[in-house]
């Protein structure tokens, strides 16, 4: 898939006031400061189009992106540890579940790992309520590039399949990723790509 046209919508704290669902629509979340805003930055082919920061917690909204005038990328608030208020930490997570579960155009959630940590428990435990609420996601593990050796990403990898699978019978698809090196970037596109394809092929019959 090439990338022509991508530009910032709208953002919202409520997913009744997102753009219409007439799209396919795919959410990318992570914890905080796991490089999701310079991830969407890679896929989209845009330097500034997510604004990064050094700051864990900047994305604080439902934020849409309408890509190539076809599909929406939308960039969520993280979850997990930020330099916020207790406050304002808990109020996005109803914002967040509610898109979740009841935005109708919502093909997939892509799930943002960082790459150089071990299993998570508060990845582990969003994973698990996303399959809870029938919510389908993939795995994107960031920042691989920060790793010294290509084992040290084969064994984290693997150590969070392992920990997945004591409760899923199943894994969902996984993808390894830097921005830097734009690794991954085709794989997630193509992806999206064959997802789109099968929203258009359900709506027209």
């Amino acid at each position: 898939m090439k990338i022509k046209e991508a530009k910032f919508v709208t953002s919202n704290t409520d997913y009744r006031l997102c753009p219409e669902p007439d799209r396919p629509e795919y959410a990318f979340i992570g914890r905080s400061n796991v490089g999701k805003s310079s991830l969407i930055n890679m896929l989209t082919d845009r330097k500034n189009l997510a604004k990064t920061s050094q700051q864990p917690g900047k994305t604080q909204l439902i934020n849409h992106f309408m890509i190539n005038d076809s599909w929406y990328l939308v960039d969520l608030p993280g979850y997990g540890y930020a330099k916020v208020s207790k406050t304002d930490r808990e109020s996005w997570q109803p914002m967040i579940d509610n898109y979740l579960r009841n935005r109708p155009n919502l093909v997939c959630t892509f799930v943002l790992i960082d790459s150089r940590h071990d299993p998570q428990r508060v990845d582990l435990e969003f994973m698990e309520k996303l399959g809870q609420d029938g919510v389908p996601f993939h795995i994107v593990f960031t920042k691989v590039d920060k790793l010294k050796k290509s084992n040290q990403v084969l064994t984290h990898v693997e150590s969070y399949k392992q920990k997945l699978l004591e409760v899923w019978e199943e894994l969902p698809p996984i993808f390894v990723t830097s921005s830097e090196k734009g690794e991954g970037r085709e794989a997630l596109l193509e992806t999206i790509e064959n997802y789109n394809l099968a929203f258009e092929e359900a709506r027209s019959r």
